[in-house]
């Protein structure tokens, strides 16, 4: 049986005048009488559901008759359904990419060992990430190319060739970058990889080799060497840099004059040159081809490659890009090994944010001031003023003022209580006056750690004595000045003798420890601290890593300057062509 509300589309049935077959006629004026119930209507069957049909038209009729639905309604209908599913589809898609990225991360745990940062007055605390380039051969790709797997096969461990602390300041207006020599020499302290169960009891070595045990043994061997906080850390191999280098397009790097490292085959003429893939990984491996042919010139061109990249990271076209940005994540979470603290996307993004947040000019760039080792020539130890540098770090102190230049406070500071002479040309005699054997030698060992000089000796004061004094002859109560804002000392320690040089007698008040009790060493002098440390700041574009002068490759079998390389090798293309 047919829908009784079938009809012409958007029109109501109307009640039709008609008697009902079966249906009793009203008497005459009975017109308004109410009708008896078996009388009203028909009690079933088709004849109900004619009724029942009327009845429900005349109720239609009364409210009039129903307007077609306008076009544009359909069509907003339609969008709104399209978009709807839209939504869902672009939300899958954003899900699938968000856990495509997470699962890219891998992750280690640091289980404590770089210590714990403690927030300034405000609640806020510094960032700590140390930076590792991992010299490892772990899979064919990378074997391909850093070679020296043609008689070993893909190897197992790693060294940490590349070693940067990285410091973002609590109110995240500054940033430090500290390059660890890998040549330097210091004490490995026990540990065991948890990825591959290989432990060590501890020893005195080189200290990228840490990371043969772990990248949370390197942290911790770094976080002892310096005192600072390592909160987090992030590994890279040489694909990793590749793929980076790729995913932003190319780094803009300069080299003040041709050059060709025959061992990590970079070849680039004079100038300016865009580097991307291989030829960025030829570039930061580079050990022969800039400054004196050792590691210490490789930190430098280094933080020119990272000052590009920072500045490539920071323009408009990088980070607006979408496609430019979907590369770069796919890229990075692929190509780093980073710490649980680390270990999303998000946490990442957060990162990235802070690091934004710190303008290019107070960004700088230093290398860890280093000395000869006495024990091998081709390596070297912590030397005079790297103590400072790692005290700024740790103290959260920036190197910049907010116009990017050195600190005005720290000089201020040195103008005011010292002379023109620095600190490595301070010598004091340090004396010990109290019965606690070694003061004078781990007084001494404080002073040189922190850049003074080596001249500084020892000895036995000539009697007890209970107070602790610094006496300096004519014309150094400046030098006097500065040793005693090293150790805490306040200016009632101090006394002019009649003598020359400084000596300082350690007291019964100061029995113990290398700042005196109750003392405050105050900030670090941040001069000391980038003395001989190469520094410089992200902002510097137009920076040239120099080309080594000395004959520190070979071709051939002959020695020769990477320069002479150059121009000897004229059938092998440039990095960059």
């Amino acid at each position: 049986m047919s829908d009784p509300w079938d009809g012409p589309a958007g029109q109501a049935t109307r009640r039709r005048d008609r008697r009902v077959p079966g249906q009793r006629a009203p008497e005459p004026g009975a017109a308004h009488a109410e009708a008896a119930p078996s009388e009203a209507r028909p009690q079933g069957g088709r004849a109900a559901a004619r009724e029942a049909a009327r009845s429900r038209g005349g109720k239609r009729a009364r409210r009039g008759r129903a307007r077609p639905v306008p076009r544009a309604r359909r069509v907003l209908k339609i969008a709104a359904i399209s978009l709807s599913t839209l939504i869902v589809v672009t939300a899958g898609a954003g899900w699938w990419f968000y856990d495509h990225l997470n699962g890219n991360i891998h992750s280690l745990s640091l289980d404590g060992k770089g210590g714990t940062e403690k927030p300034d007055a405000f609640g806020r605390t510094p960032i700590n990430i140390l930076v590792m380039g991992s010299d490892g051969r772990t899979n064919a790709a990378d074997c391909k190319l850093g070679g020296g797997c043609s008689k070993t096969g893909v190897q197992t461990g790693s060294n940490a060739d590349v070693e940067m602390v990285v410091h973002i300041s609590a109110d995240r207006s500054n940033a430090t970058v500290m390059s660890i020599p890998r040549d330097t020499m210091t004490q490995v302290p026990g540990c065991k990889n948890p990825e591959n169960g290989q432990s060590t009891p501890g020893y005195f070595g080189q200290i990228n080799s840490a990371l043969q045990y772990g990248p949370a043994c390197q942290v911790e061997t770094v976080h002892q060497l310096t005192g600072i906080t390592i909160d987090h850390f992030v590994k890279l191999d040489f694909s990793g840099v590749v793929k980076m280098s790729d995913a932003v397009g190319g780094v803009p790097v300069c080299v003040s004059d041709n050059v060709y490292d025959t061992y990590s085959h970079l070849k680039l003429s004079k100038g300016t040159h865009t580097l991307k893939g291989v030829a960025a990984l030829e570039f930061v491996r580079s050990r022969h081809g800039f400054g004196d042919g050792s590691d210490l010139g490789r930190t430098i061109s280094q933080h020119i490659f990272l000052s590009s990249m920072i500045r490539k990271f920071k323009s408009a076209g990088t980070l607006t890009d979408p496609g430019a940005v979907y590369d770069l994540a796919d890229a990075a979470t692929k190509a780093l090994t980073v710490d649980d603290g680390l270990d999303t996307v998000k946490k990442l993004i957060g990162l990235a944010s802070d690091v934004n947040k710190v303008p290019t000019k107070r960004m700088t760039f230093t290398t860890m001031q280093t000395a000869a080792d006495p024990a091998n020539d081709n390596r070297v130890v912590v030397g005079p003023g790297a103590k400072t540098l790692f005290a700024t770090i740790a103290g959260d102190q920036s190197l910049t003022t907010g116009s990017g230049g050195k600190s005005a406070a720290a000089s201020a500071t040195k103008k005011a209580t010292t002379p023109s002479v620095p600190a490595a040309q301070i010598a004091v005699t340090v004396e010990n006056g109290t019965a606690v054997t070694g003061r004078a030698s781990a007084i001494a060992t404080a002073l040189t750690d922190q850049g003074f000089s080596s001249g500084t000796t020892t000895a036995n004061a000539p009697s007890p004595s209970a107070t602790t004094t610094l006496t300096y002859g004519d014309g150094q109560k400046g030098e006097a000045q500065t040793v005693a804002k090293a150790l805490g000392l306040s200016g009632s320690h101090l006394k002019q003798g009649t003598g020359t040089g400084l000596t300082l007698v350690i007291g019964g008040d100061w029995a113990s420890g290398t700042t005196f009790p109750g003392g405050s060493t105050g900030t670090a002098d941040t001069k000391t601290a980038v003395s001989n440390a190469h520094a410089s700041t992200a902002d510097q574009a137009k920076a040239c890593a120099k080309v080594s002068p000395y004959k520190t490759v070979t071709l051939n079998g002959i020695a020769m300057t990477p320069s002479e390389a150059y121009a000897e090798a004229r059938n092998k293309p440039d990095s960059d062509s």
